[in-house]
């Protein structure tokens, strides 16, 4: 098996027209009979998508899981018929009714591509841009699963080599995102990616000249992509031979990524609507719906036709896929002859499990000891990166603060990177001061199988990535983002660098657990528990994020309820409780010594740790009433954010012991007194709501 370019001659019949002008036609009659939509970039786009699926990918309609096949990401997300329309026409089981429901309740056509919605579809797009970074990070996967398991051979001659195929718009490459994964992929010569620019000169608003005057070519040579151009045809129709020929001197270019800008007219060949912005986002008209089909040869008075001919000729991409699988069968059972170690670590990674006896090399840390969290998810990192070999990660340039390194010798870079850690397989990605792009190639990786990322940054710099964070959890992908310095207790570098929304406004995002837990061994049970969930729910599961104290807190003796989400630290002594105390992170020892002088003057009081109130919900009510027991009002929260998650816990009779406004530069211990997180503070919290309780 080879994934060489064999051939730069197209095979193009009346047929393959047919099936394209088809493809338009679908495309306006799909929007025209919703009455909103983006039907012009995928009536111009039909060419280069039709290309790309019926001559030139790798992939099985009948299998849109193989793991063997070429990806295609579509980030102009709004033009989701371009992928709607090949989908149907390869047979990968949309249907003609799927397209007459688009954009309608219970569809498997909505507005936008849905990973995990509709068969087919690699990626959830539309928020522009992000298609591009999860290229990326597909791309930058599949080298990565090459070094698991097959690094020895030849270039394009692995079962494990396939090529990433991304069509972007004018919006996708104005949005900075694409800017920060599009340097990257340059750097990391990331040959296995083709980027297909649609120039076609339109957005929402107009002409692009509105907006935009670089060279986006130059741009991207200055990236370090090989960069070619595509002239349309004379009657300004794209050319499916010359994007066919750019694209097999893109797959034979292995040391560069490549990026092909395509000249197209939108909604081309509309008499009237094409070339315009009203084309854009905007049904055609019934009129110009018709006249249009009229300059295909189509009849203005039929919607949705499909001639017996066309889809008989599109759906022998059904045998091409299955051609095509068994070449590639081949190669992969010669491969898994010739390895059979590797063979087997591949099953094992492919099934979702990780390695026996994996926890028993998770650190479990001395009770007493201050340890930053941040320091002990390092420690935990390193030690499962000894043992897990799927596991990768790294940091947006902040790796020595966030502790995310998992093999200092080894780093993700391209064999003739000057450091002498590079590795084109290495284990530890360096992502730049790019957190935005890092989340969604996050995404990607997650999305293309086979391996399990993490990525660091300060907490309060999530904000560049909450895009990236929702689509996580929005296609359920089993990523970490790992934030450290998570609150005022970072310290001097002042309000700029301090997070005080960001967990409230992060436990807002549904699907994403956020985890902030107490001390060191709280870490660890974290991490181990993050990685169960991987295993349970692999590529069906759920993002996280880690917030991590940059300070040292105290140790605690490990508990496995941790896992729970929200348990009993310390019980009440001298009778039941008459105050729950309800804390996260750097907070619980605070806490904790609340606790201290409560019970000295009397006071049974009980300390609740809940390092993820998402794990914690999803416990049955039982538990949940066993930690939290109804019969106790009393209750204080206490975490360095504002107080928005805690009012249903603490209830009318209760208090939050919060931070409401922004930090300052100061000692993060002169910061916590000053503010008021300190036991004293937190006790006359809890004797207020005692008082208020008995009322």
């Amino acid at each position: 098996m080879s994934t060489k370019p064999t051939t730069t001659d197209l095979e193009w019949t009346e047929l393959d027209q047919r099936s394209v002008d088809t493809a338009r036609v679908l495309a306006a009659d799909a929007v025209q009979k919703v009455g909103n939509g983006h039907p012009g970039t995928a009536m111009s786009l039909a060419p280069a998508a039709y290309t790309l699926f019926q001559k030139v990918m790798r992939h099985d309609p009948a299998d849109a899981d193989w793991v063997g096949r070429d990806r295609f990401v579509l980030s102009a997300g709004h033009s989701s018929l371009t992928l709607y329309t090949q989908l149907y026409l390869a047979g990968f089981g949309l249907e003609l009714d799927d397209l007459k429901s688009f954009r309608t309740w219970g569809s498997k056509t909505p507005g936008h591509p849905e990973y995990g919605h509709t068969t087919g579809v690699e990626t959830t797009t539309g928020p522009l841009g992000q298609g591009v970074a999860n290229a990326v990070g597909m791309a930058m996967a599949a080298r990565y699963e090459r070094g698991l398991f097959d690094p020895e051979a030849a270039e394009g001659e692995s079962p494990f080599d396939h090529f990433i195929y991304c069509i972007a718009g004018d919006g996708c490459l104005q949005e900075g995102i694409s800017a920060e994964a599009s340097s990257l992929a340059g750097h990391q010569k990331l040959g296995n990616l083709i980027l297909l620019w649609d120039d076609n000169h339109i957005s929402i608003e107009g002409d692009t000249e509105t907006a935009v005057s670089e060279d986006t070519a130059k741009r991207y040579e200055a990236y370090g992509w090989h960069v070619q151009r595509v002239e349309p045809k004379a009657d300004g129709d794209l050319d499916p031979a010359a994007i066919f020929e750019a694209v097999q001197k893109a797959k034979a270019v292995t040391d560069r990524p490549s990026f092909i800008a395509m000249r197209s007219i939108i909604a081309w060949p509309a008499p009237n609507a094409q070339n315009t912005e009203a084309a854009h986002g905007s049904a055609l008209g019934d009129d110009e719906v018709a006249a249009t089909k009229r300059v295909l040869g189509f009849d203005p008075e039929q919607s949705f036709e499909v001639s017996d001919e066309v889809i008989a000729h599109t759906r022998k991409a059904l045998e091409r896929g299955q051609a095509a699988r068994a070449v590639w069968e081949k190669s992969y059972q010669q491969w898994r002859d010739n390895n059979p170690e590797r063979a087997a670590e591949y099953d094992r990674v492919a099934k979702g499990e990780l390695p026996t006896g994996w926890e028993e090399k998770i650190p479990v840390f001395e009770a007493g000891k201050g340890v930053a969290t941040r320091a002990a998810s390092g420690k935990i990192l390193q030690a499962l990166g000894a043992v897990v070999p799927e596991l990768w990660g790294g940091s947006a340039d902040l790796a020595g603060s966030n502790n995310t390194t998992i093999d200092k010798t080894s780093s993700f870079l391209p064999a003739d990177n000057p450091l002498p850690e590079a590795d084109p397989y290495g284990r530890t990605i360096h992502f730049g001061i790019r957190e935005h792009a890092m989340a969604a190639e996050m995404n990607g990786i997650a999305l293309h199988g086979n391996t399990r990322i993490y990525g660091g940054t300060f907490l309060v710099f999530s904000d560049y990535m909450r895009n990236a964070v929702r689509l996580s959890a929005l296609m359920h992908l089993p990523v970490t983002y790992v934030w450290t310095h998570d609150s005022i207790g970072l310290g001097e570098d002042g309000p700029t660098h301090q997070p005080v929304e960001h967990l409230a406004s992060l436990r807002a995002i549904p699907g994403l657990n956020v985890v902030r837990p107490a001390d060191a061994n709280e870490t660890a049970i974290a991490w181990r528990e993050i990685l169960k969930r991987w295993t349970k729910e692999f590529g069906k599961g759920q993002p996280h994020g880690l917030a991590l104290t940059r300070q040292g807190v105290p140790t605690y003796e490990p508990n496995e309820d941790a896992a729970k989400g929200g348990y009993v630290l310390f019980e009440a002594e001298g009778g039941d409780a008459e105050v729950i105390l309800i804390a996260t992170g750097s907070e619980v020892h605070v806490a904790v010594e609340a606790r201290e002088q409560l019970q000295g003057a009397g006071v049974p009081t009980r300390v609740v740790s809940m390092p993820s109130v998402e794990w914690f919900e999803q416990q049955d009510q039982g538990y949940r009433d066993s930690v939290l027991p109804p019969s106790v009002r009393a209750r204080v929260a206490v975490e360095a954010g504002i107080g928005l998650t805690w009012h249903k816990y603490v209830g009318d009779a209760g208090r939050i012991v919060s931070l409401e406004h922004f930090g300052a530069s100061a000692d993060g211990k002169v910061l916590f007194r000053e503010f008021g997180f300190t036991p004293e503070n937190v006790a006359a919290a809890a004797r207020e709501s005692i008082a208020a309780a008995q009322r």
